[in-house]
């Protein structure tokens, strides 16, 4: 697990945990099985509150890309290579529904945002 966090970026740290943590395991970088270190180790390692690993734990497992097994601790979840591409497009999604909104609010037209969005990728 390779997790940088920026006390500079507008996300919260469990949304940047969350968000590189989700991306490892859809990448298959992280796979099923992978035990993810206890919460507060990866607290202290990395620097941050006990409360801010828990909930970016607690979303990872939401999602049901993590298990919880009590007393032995957080495992990345098993997926058929189906599963894991409609949690990935789903989250995906997810994100581009905020971001399209943001846009919109911008008064910006489809072909403005994909113009845009051409020339960044």
């Amino acid at each position: 697990m390779n997790v940088s966090i920026s006390n500079t970026s507008e996300k919260p740290i469990y949304q940047q945990l969350f968000e590189q943590i989700s991306a490892q395991i859809l990448k298959g970088e992280l796979e099923s099985g992978y035990c993810l270190p206890p919460i507060r180790q990866a607290a202290q390692e990395l620097r941050v509150s006990v409360i801010t690993v828990k909930k970016a734990w607690e979303e990872l497992e939401r999602c049901g890309l993590i298990n919880t097994v009590t007393g032995k601790g957080c495992f990345v979840a098993e997926f058929s290579s189906d599963e894991m591409l409609r949690i990935r497009n789903e989250m995906i999604l997810n994100q581009m529904e905020i971001d399209i909104s943001y846009y919109k609010s911008f008064g910006l037209t489809l072909d403005e945002v994909i113009a845009l969005l051409k020339k960044i990728y």
